[in-house]
């Protein structure tokens, strides 16, 4: 997974958790991703994507996506809209941010790790 970022990105998962957005190292990123979720089964359906390119180098993808949590006990699901940077270096694309404002959570709260609800 830590191919697909730039060295930092900046991340605002402040609907979800009520942190403030921030901007962390991709290593970090994906350590965390996987402490909170690697216990968890996980299904992402995403659709609708919207591409536009401010310029050559750069890119905004907008995509709708449901998010399925399931643990031992607890299951949820999250409605929401990504946004995700995107850099190019090189020849390859990388995220360099993601966004993620909720529509609305179904379920056990606390399987979404870090959850303000």
């Amino acid at each position: 997974m830590l191919s697909c970022f730039t060295d930092e990105l900046y991340t605002d998962y402040s609907d979800l958790r009520g942190a403030p957005p921030q901007t962390v190292s991709a290593a970090d990123y994906v350590k965390s991703r996987r402490e909170s979720l690697d216990h968890l089964k996980l299904h992402h359906l995403v659709g609708n994507y919207e591409v536009n390119f401010p310029n050559p180098n750069a890119a905004r993808c907008r995509a709708s996506m449901i998010v399925w949590r399931r643990g031992d006990a607890e299951e949820s699901a999250s409605h929401c809209v990504y946004t995700f940077q995107l850099t190019k270096q090189a020849d390859d694309w990388k995220i360099s941010g993601i966004t993620q404002k909720i529509l609305w959570n179904e379920g056990a709260a606390s399987i979404r790790s870090g959850s303000k609800t």
